[in-house]
């Protein structure tokens, strides 16, 4: 499976490394949904996240990194610090912002800036502890025609992270980890009595 997955990210790189790209972005959200123990699966959420990482993270994010590559080729010490201080400084900011506004928009709030202004800046600060490290290793071991299918694996446990942010927490790693942490607590609380 591994090499026909390669020999397609070869032959077709765009349709390859977006739709891997959108289902794994989407997949995040279903395991925030299954985290946070809930009785049904919100379908329509899960559409909304899917449309967004579709519709705009997947295919910017599969030119970005080509015009990262053409405009600053080559794995030396100064090329990397250069795409990894543009793609911190425009490309996290904007996926971001285009996250949770479009999310926003696809559930018709009133005001699709709310989530924005109330958690970006957390979010950024949260993602500056963990992006430079995954794109990082992206930039260095991963060849260009499969940079955004890495991005989209590392956007798995970062899409978690958004949904459970724009639903729940308020966009900083402390607040997540403690979710994480609060359902295994109830769930051995629970095992423990039921065992008595």
């Amino acid at each position: 499976m591994r090499k026909t997955f390669f020999k397609q990210a070869k032959v077709f790189p765009w349709i390859t490394n977006v739709s891997l790209y959108g289902c794994l972005f989407a997949g995040g959200d279903l395991v925030h949904q299954c985290i946070s123990q809930r009785d049904e699966i919100d379908w329509r959420h899960t559409r909304n996240v899917a449309v967004v990482a579709f519709s705009f993270h997947g295919n910017f994010n599969y030119f970005w990194l080509r015009v990262l590559e053409r405009r600053f080729p080559g794995k030396s010490a100064s090329m990397l610090v250069r795409k990894l201080l543009l793609d911190q400084s425009f490309a996290s900011p904007l996926a971001t912002s285009v996250f949770y506004t479009g999310v926003s928009f696809l559930e018709g709030k009133d005001d699709i800036f709310e989530d924005w202004r109330e958690k970006f800046f957390n979010t950024y600060k949260t993602g500056l502890m963990y992006w430079p490290f995954m794109q990082f290793l992206n930039f260095v071991l991963m060849p260009l025609y499969l940079r955004t299918a890495f991005m989209g694996c590392s956007a798995f446990v970062w899409a978690t992270f958004l949904c459970f942010s724009r639903q729940s927490g308020d966009g900083t790693a402390a607040v997540a980890l403690a979710w994480i942490l609060s359902p295994k607590k109830k769930f051995l609380a629970s095992s423990t009595t039921e065992d008595k």
